[in-house]
């Protein structure tokens, strides 16, 4: 599989943003509690990916109540705290949710529906598909589709899985329906990838992520991560007078809901407001007025050499 290491090419276009925006920032609330490994989900072992208790190896056949309840903080207590931050200040964000996670939960579909932001799909389980089975994942990306059109009222119109196999771009693509992926950390602004049909791709960000809260080499407090947000958004914002671009941040209820985060998360909100220039967006905003504004042409600049 070819890459493209090049990209723009330190040309990037000009996003066009509405109002004449200097940066578009784009929240993102991953909604995946409920939907981890655990035996009540058939699973033969316990989550050990993602949570308060780094290193804390796997149980085998039997369930890890400590881990099952620093996820179900997410749901129970962390998802609304961030929803109140956002609605507080009238924001709106995607969020992607993971299909299990709304089956068990259904009022956090509700909510998001509720305030208008966008729900896009997270895999039916919290799992890395990289060993799934290539009809197993077919599957489970229509079941997912048809959970966020019963329990949100309109099916999804984005996709990031997290941890992909081989086939999930492909699938998405024979599926159809999607007006983007965001599966890619490769750059700041979107691209095409080529193949019939052509596919967009926004990507995220996994430094601009609260999931570092819980790695090692990590933040330590809502400090760390209400500076590393603060530098990255006041040098885009500079930017952005010559250059405009896109901000990614990743928040995880289970993580950022706990209230000394919520508390810089806060405070990131509010240091956005007092800017002026900044379109702060859903996912499925900024696919539609980039396939407005610049659409596929085979050839161009940024895009990707991998195969559809």
């Amino acid at each position: 599989m070819q890459r493209d290491l090049l990209g723009y090419a330190g040309q990037p276009p000009d996003p066009r943003w509405p109002g004449g925006a200097r940066l578009a920032l784009q929240f993102v609330l991953n909604v995946e509690e409920g939907a981890e490994s655990t035996v009540l989900n058939g699973d033969d072992r316990s989550e050990a990916y993602l949570h308060e208790l780094p290193g804390r190896p796997a149980r085998l056949g039997e369930r890890d109540l400590s881990v099952e309840g620093l996820y179900e903080y997410g749901s129970r207590a962390g998802v609304w705290r961030l929803l109140e931050l956002f609605a507080e200040r009238g924001l709106p964000l995607t969020a992607f949710a993971v299909g299990r996670a709304l089956e068990l939960v259904p009022q956090i579909g509700h909510a998001l529906r509720a305030g208008g932001h966008e729900v896009a799909g997270h895999g039916y389980r919290w799992l890395d598909y990289q060993h799934i089975a290539e009809d197993e994942e077919r599957r489970h990306i229509r079941q997912t589709i048809e959970l966020i059109q019963r329990i949100c009222g309109r099916r999804p119109l984005g996709w990031y899985t997290g941890r992909v196999s081989a086939n999930t771009r492909r699938l998405l693509r024979e599926e159809g329906g999607f007006l983007y992926s965001s599966d890619a950390y490769n750059d700041d602004l979107p691209y095409w990838l080529p193949g019939e049909p052509p596919h967009l791709i926004i990507p995220y960000s996994l430094v601009n992520n609260d999931a570092r809260y819980l790695m090692p080499h990590g933040f330590a407090s809502g400090q760390d991560f209400l500076q590393q947000l603060k530098d990255a958004f006041d040098y885009l914002w500079h930017q952005g007078a010559r250059q405009p671009t896109l901000m990614s941040v990743g928040l995880h209820g289970r993580i950022s809901g706990h209230p000394a985060r919520a508390m810089a998360l806060a405070r990131f909100l509010d240091h956005v407001q007092g800017h002026g220039g900044v379109w702060v967006c859903r996912r499925e905003d900024i696919a539609r007025h980039w396939i407005a504004e610049h659409g596929y042409k085979a050839g161009a600049p940024g895009g990707s050499g991998n195969p559809p």
